[in-house]
C-alpha cells in the first residue's frame, strides 16, 4: 500500500514491467506514490465532498414569473420550507435584490440562521451559477471556481446577473475566485472524497457550451480546478423535462466514497428507460475501468410521468441535499415513491436525519432542492 493514502492499495495498479523488474520495496513504494490512482499532481484545490462539513447553504430567492408562471406562489411556499429546514442546521445565505429582495426579507427575514445577502439574480438555480467552492490543498483557502454561464446552451434569456453571481459571492467573501474559462454548471458536477467524478457527456461536451472543446481538455480543467483525477462519464440526458441536457444530479449521486443511486424506472414501457439503462450501462463500465468496480450501485425509482400547469416534471429523487446531519429529499406528490424514495435513502445516511419535503411546485420550474443550493465547506 502506497504512502499516499491509507486506503489505495494502488500497486494493483502499477504497470506490470515495474512490479516483476524491481525487487526493491523501497522503490515499489516511490513508484506505487508516483502511479497512485488517488493523486492529483498539478492540482492546487480540492472539492470537498457534499457529506463533509459545511459552513453555509447559498440559494436564491425564486421570484421569475416565467420560470413559474401559473404557480410562482407555492413555489415560494415550498422555498420557504426548504430554507427553515436548512437553516435548522446551518446557515443559509439567501442571494436576493430590489423587489426580490423585499419579498425575501418579508418571507425569509425573521428565521433564524438565514442572512439576506444583497446579490441580483435572473433566476433560482443557484447551484449552477453560485460559485463551486474549493479549497487550496495547502492552506485551506477557500476559493470560488467561477464557471461560464450561459442558462444551459442560451435557453432562457436574460442571464446577465446569474453570470455574475460567483464571482459576486467571492467578493462578498472576501475570497479568492478562479476562472477556468469552461462554459458548464455546479449541477453537471458530483464527486467522492477519493478522486473520483461523475459527470455527463451531453452537458460540458455539449455544443451549445463548449464546441471546440475536447474530452481529455475538460477533464484536465477539472482536474485542476476540483482536484479530481478520475472520471466516470455517463451519456447523460435521460429524464424527460430535464432542461440541462443531463446534469448529473438528476441521474447519479454519491451517498458515501463507496455507494451511488441512480435515477431508475421500474416501468418496462417507459420510454425513458432506455436512456437510464444506458447512463447504468456508462456508470458500471466507467467504474470498472478507473478500478472502482465494488462500488455499490443502487436504483432510485422515479415516479411514472408526471405533469402540473401542462408541463412535464422532470422528477428525481436523485436531487436530495445533503447538509450538516441532515439530508433532504423532495417529495413530488405520488405517495408510493416517495416513500420508496426515502425508504431507499434512509439506510445510506446513517449519520444523517432524513427528512421529505413537498417539491411539486418547485419542480414546474424543472428543477428541486440539489439544484436551488450550493454548498460552502468549512
Amino acid at each position: 500500500i502506497c504512502g499516499e493514502r491509507g486506503d489505495c492499495n494502488c500497486r494493483l495498479f502499477l504497470p506490470a514491467w515495474l512490479i516483476f523488474s524491481t525487487s526493491s520495496t523501497a522503490q515499489i513504494d516511490f513508484y506505487s506514490q508516483a502511479y497512485c490512482r488517488f493523486r492529483t499532481m498539478n492540482s492546487q484545490y480540492l472539492m470537498p465532498a457534499e457529506w463533509q462539513p459545511q459552513a453555509a447553504t447559498w440559494v436564491s430567492w425564486p421570484h421569475n414569473e416565467e420560470t413559474w408562471p401559473e404557480n410562482l406562489a407555492e413555489a415560494q411556499a415550498e422555498f420557504v420550507a426548504f430554507v427553515k429546514a436548512i437553516a435548522s442546521v446551518q446557515p443559509v445565505k439567501v442571494m436576493a435584490a430590489g423587489a426580490a429582495e423585499k419579498q425575501a426579507v418579508k418571507a425569509l427575514g425573521q428565521i433564524d440562521n438565514v442572512e439576506l445577502v444583497s446579490i441580483a439574480t435572473n433566476d433560482a438555480w443557484a447551484r449552477d451559477y453560485a460559485p463551486t467552492f474549493v479549497k487550496d490543498r495547502k492552506s485551506g483557502q477557500l476559493t470560488v471556481i467561477n464557471w461560464d454561464y450561459n442558462a444551459w446552451g442560451g435557453k432562457y434569456p436574460p442571464f446577465d446577473q446569474d453570470q455574475q453571481v460567483a464571482t459576486r459571492v467571492g467578493q462578498h467573501l472576501g475570497i479568492p475566485v478562479v476562472s477556468p474559462g469552461l462554459c458548464f454548471e455546479g449541477g453537471g458536477i458530483e464527486v467522492n472524497d477519493r478522486g473520483l467524478m461523475l459527470c455527463t457527456k451531453s452537458c460540458p461536451l455539449n455544443p451549445n457550451r463548449n464546441p471546440d472543446v475536447t474530452q481529455s481538455q475538460v477533464e484536465k480543467i477539472f482536474a485542476e480546478t476540483l482536484g479530481v483525477e478520475r472520471f466516470v462519464w455517463l451519456s447523460g440526458d435521460a429524464v424527460e423535462g430535464d432542461d440541462t441536457d443531463g446534469h448529473i444530479d438528476q441521474l447519479a449521486r454519491f451517498t458515501d466514497n463507496d455507494t451511488v443511486v441512480y435515477a431508475w424506472s421500474d416501468d418496462s414501457d417507459d420510454p425513458q428507460l432506455i436512456g437510464l439503462q444506458q447512463n447504468l450501462d456508462d456508470l458500471r463500465s466507467g467504474l470498472a475501468a478507473v478500478g472502482d468496480e465494488k462500488t455499490k450501485l443502487i436504483p432510485l425509482p422515479i415516479p411514472p410521468e408526471m405533469t402540473l400547469h401542462e408541463r412535464r416534471i422532470p422528477a428525481s429523487y436523485c436531487n436530495f441535499l445533503i447538509c450538516n446531519g441532515l439530508v433532504i429529499v423532495p417529495q413530488f406528490g405520488n405517495e408510493k415513491y416517495d416513500r420508496l424514495a426515502m425508504k431507499t435513502l434512509k439506510p445510506l445516511f446513517p449519520e444523517h436525519q432524513l427528512i421529505g419535503l413537498d417539491s411539486l411546485n418547485l419542480t414546474v420550474g424543472l428543477g428541486s432542492f440539489h439544484c436551488l443550493s450550493q454548498q460552502q465547506p468549512k
